[in-house]
């Protein structure tokens, strides 16, 4: 059975964490700065054409290839060794129970076992990987096992970007858990770092808008939406009539008329709030919880002003933009004031920039 998803891979060598979204490539560079701290050596943000990553998959390889080759000489760094990430959606996780004190051949046949039973496709089709949790809950002759798969094309097509860019792919994470090690980085802005309060992680991406519910470390709820930073884009064009191009740059260097906040940018600011609304009103009639402690905003439309304050007032949840990087130190190179602005959309780039330093 191949294990080459890596998702539990061991402590690796100096890596970048490279995050291919659905409208720019995105690397980050930490390294240790001791005493247990990480610096942010660099980073770069790409743009991607439109349409050469659609709903996860790359559609247009040539394409990203170049923005990723772009994004590596803006970083100037001699690291070529990466981790990537999986979309959330083309991952297939279970949790299943073993019996205890398997010996590692035995368990990767019960996993296969197992996995048969969860994974509408042949074996031969994907890239399986797993990794012991503990003791199950329900009985100790028993050990949780966390099972991981995807179809190998998924796998494949990232690294293939990889080498073609001259980098090599060492780790493939899933979106999910790259994120969720990011936020282990802020949950010390909440108070008792979040311990028994649930957290929504809303990403306003590009296209979609994710939202993933954390308690404790584990993930109670997710929900993506077709909305994005692209709506105001289009709604810039609707209102000015401008092209694609000059709405896009419009919208991130400013110029606009006097009018466009009122008119424009305020109510895509209440949309967010509104989908936001939305979800948590799913997440409450589909779980037992009853309340929401906290609203990390990610994403590209997270720094946008005045939207974290909308947010807050209309669900009355504390509300924060996410900021990965506010406990690390900072090389020389590094321009505060535009990483803070870029931090909410590198939260995957980060998390799997942060492998290098996973536990043996």
């Amino acid at each position: 059975m191949a294990l080459s998803l890596d998702i539990f891979k061991a402590k690796l060598p100096p890596l970048l964490g490279l995050d291919i979204s659905s409208s720019s490539v995105k690397m980050v560079e930490l390294v240790d700065a001791g005493k247990g701290a990480m610096r942010v050596e660099r980073y770069s943000i790409e743009a991607l054409p439109k349409d050469a990553v659609v709903d996860g998959n790359i559609a247009n390889l040539e394409a990203v290839v170049e923005s990723v080759r772009r994004g590596w000489i803006k970083l100037g760094t001699r690291t070529k060794n990466v981790a990537m990430a999986l979309p959330t959606a083309a991952v297939i996780t279970k949790v299943i129970n073993v019996p205890a004190g398997l010996r590692e051949e035995e368990l990767e046949l019960q996993v296969e076992t197992e996995a048969n039973q969860y994974i509408p496709f042949a074996l031969d089709e994907v890239n399986l990987d797993f990794q012991v949790i503990g003791p199950a809950p329900s009985s100790p002759e028993e050990a949780q096992v966390l099972i991981a798969a995807s179809r190998k094309e998924k796998v494949e097509d990232r690294i293939a970007v990889a080498e073609a860019a001259g980098l090599k792919a060492m780790v493939m994470d899933i979106e999910n858990y790259a994120v969720q090690a990011s936020f282990d980085l802020i949950r010390k802005q909440f108070s008792d770092e979040g311990k028994d309060q649930n957290v929504a992680l809303v990403d306003v991406g590009a296209i979609v808008m994710s939202v993933i519910i954390l308690r404790n470390d584990q993930t109670v709820y997710t929900r993506e939406q077709a909305f994005g930073g692209s709506q105001l884009t289009q709604d810039i064009m609707r209102q000015y009539g401008m092209s694609l191009e000059e709405a896009e740059a419009a919208k991130r260097s400013g110029g606009l008329p006097e009018n466009y906040e009122a008119e424009v940018l305020q109510p895509f600011m209440e949309n967010i709030a509104l989908e936001i609304q939305r979800a948590m009103q799913f997440f409450f009639t589909s779980t037992p919880f009853t309340s929401l402690e906290h609203i990390l905003l990610t994403g590209g439309s997270a720094v946008i002003p005045g939207l974290e304050e909308v947010v807050s007032t209309r669900t009355q949840v504390n509300t924060l933009v996410a900021n990965p990087f506010a406990s690390m130190t900072y090389s020389p190179r590094i321009q505060l004031k535009r990483l803070v602005a870029d931090a909410p959309s590198l939260m995957v780039a980060c998390g799997l920039a942060m492998r290098r330093f996973d536990p043996i």
